[in-house]
């Protein structure tokens, strides 16, 4: 007998996938908190960075708490929406008050623990919105052939979304405001706050109809597991624990590789045209997104742990080449001024090096849905928004190191006092340091990432059989 799954419509996946587009946003937004931190509010950018640091802990106690209340609400509105929109709210509110009345503040004390609180509270809505993304796929679709659609259109909506906020902000704004001024944060929160609210609300009416107290009784998926039990299943499962080491082990490695300090060592000192930096994102943002289409097809048709395996492999070829073409050829003749074989071959890698890697991100987020899954088949809990936020909580902790990283590296060549600067000249320890953070860490994170995708128990057949057990399950509920 054929295996009947529970399938999304194609504008409700969609319109879901707006609600990772809302929160991405705010995370957007959020990486310019230094420039309003150091420009406009007076305050120390390494005392914003600690508190951010600092923060994570506050972030790893919430996100469990935050699943847990998830996966136990049923109420008139679901368990997803009411946390989509509150979550959206909280963060709307707490963006505007920290990026337009931080600066207002006495200063001293009473303006550091003003916007410590404002942040900490951020997290809880960036948390709340989150949950539900990762959650609500498990109720939206559980068509092995239609989950990877999501990491799809999620992932070219997200090049299109960083893309263009980034040339809007630093092509239109900073020319506009004379620089990151209070006027220009204050345009751009409200600006983009609005768009965030709306896409949320598009995001509840795609998931209304597969969110509600009736459609899960039907399902018979309700969360029968209790607060002290979520250490259990986290240790039980076994496929949201070889997630986490190879998604944030991914992550790690692609946000020390993408750090602003490894592009100005980069562009800024080896290549010497730090212009460069700011066109490679338009430069690759189509070719990426034609390799997401493919990866998102392959995982379609055989799995996404497949998927992941294959463009993992491709993502260490590809970047090694890269790093031979830095390490053998003159990267001063990479230009787009004038356009030689250095200029292509560096285009061309950086391109599959970057889409590669986009297809790994974008595919980790369906993945939570089939841990979720997973543990439904293994233990009968229903805990969707648990491996969600149990996942979001690795991967934020482990990739908080990213900028700790290029730090030490930095020191080890010298520069104790301060980063590097495109006015530095070219060194052996900062090229070959450079090398190891844009090059040899990614693949590092990668030969992590199949070591872990070795050990991860949900191929392709193993879904099938998950999916015909869990609709047993349903059918013996609905039986009694």
């Amino acid at each position: 007998m054929e295996q009947q799954y529970n399938r999304a419509k194609t504008w409700q996946l969609l319109f879901f996938v707006f609600n990772n587009t809302a929160s991405n946003i705010y995370l957007s937004l959020m990486g310019f908190v230094n420039l309003y931190a150091g420009n406009v509010a007076g305050l120390a950018v390494m005392l914003v960075s600690n508190i951010m640091m600092a923060a994570r802990f506050w972030d790893g106690i919430t996100d469990p708490i935050v699943g847990f209340m998830v996966d136990k609400t049923n109420g008139k509105f679901g368990k997803f929406r009411p946390f989509m929109l509150l979550g959206n709210l909280i963060m709307l509110a707490t963006v505007v008050l920290m990026f337009t009345t931080t600066h207002l503040m006495p200063d001293g004390l009473p303006k550091i623990i003003y916007w410590t609180a404002i942040y900490l509270v951020y997290i809880i809505g960036y948390t709340f919105q989150n949950a539900a993304t990762r959650g609500g796929q498990s109720v939206l679709t559980n068509d092995p052939k239609q989950r990877p659609m999501f990491a799809r259109i999620d992932s070219i909506i997200n090049a299109l979304l960083f893309t263009g906020m980034a040339v809007y902000i630093t092509d239109t704004l900073v020319g506009k405001y004379q620089g990151f001024t209070a006027g220009l944060f204050r345009e751009v929160i409200f600006t983009f706050g609005p768009i965030s609210l709306v896409l949320t609300i598009l995001a509840m009416i795609g998931i209304s109809e597969k969110d509600r107290p009736e459609a899960y009784a039907k399902l018979g998926d309700q969360a029968s597991y209790g607060f002290k039990d979520i250490f259990r299943i986290i240790k039980n499962n076994r496929a949201i624990q070889m997630l986490v080491v190879a998604a944030s082990t991914d992550k790690l490695a692609t946000q020390v590789r993408q750090n602003s300090v490894v592009g100005i060592m980069l562009y800024g000192i080896i290549i010497g045209n730090y212009k460069m930096l700011s066109r490679m994102s338009m430069i690759t943002l189509i070719p990426s997104m034609i390799m997401i289409i493919i990866g998102t097809s392959v995982a379609a048709r055989f799995s996404s742990k497949q998927a992941t395996v294959v463009f993992t492999w491709c993502s260490i070829a590809s970047s090694a080449l890269l790093g031979a073409l830095l390490i053998f050829g003159d990267p001063t003749k990479i230009s787009l001024e004038h356009i030689g074989f250095m200029t292509i071959a560096y285009i061309g890698l950086y391109t599959l090096v970057y889409g590669f890697a986009s297809i790994n991100v974008g595919l980790a987020t369906p993945m939570i849905a089939d841990c979720a899954d997973y543990e439904l088949y293994q233990s009968g809990n229903y805990a969707p928004a648990l491996m969600g936020t149990v996942f979001g909580f690795f991967d934020k902790v482990i990739s908080s190191f990213a900028a700790t990283i290029v730090g030490w590296f930095c020191v080890l060549i010298g520069y104790a006092e301060r980063f590097p600067t495109q006015e530095d000249p070219l060194t052996s320890g900062i090229f070959w340091v450079t090398l190891f953070l844009f090059v040899g860490m990614p693949i590092l994170g990668w030969i992590a990432s199949l070591i872990a995708m070795k050990f991860y128990p949900l191929d392709k057949d193993k879904m099938i059989e998950v999916q015909a057990k869990i609709t047993s399950m349903k059918a013996q509920d609905a039986a009694k």
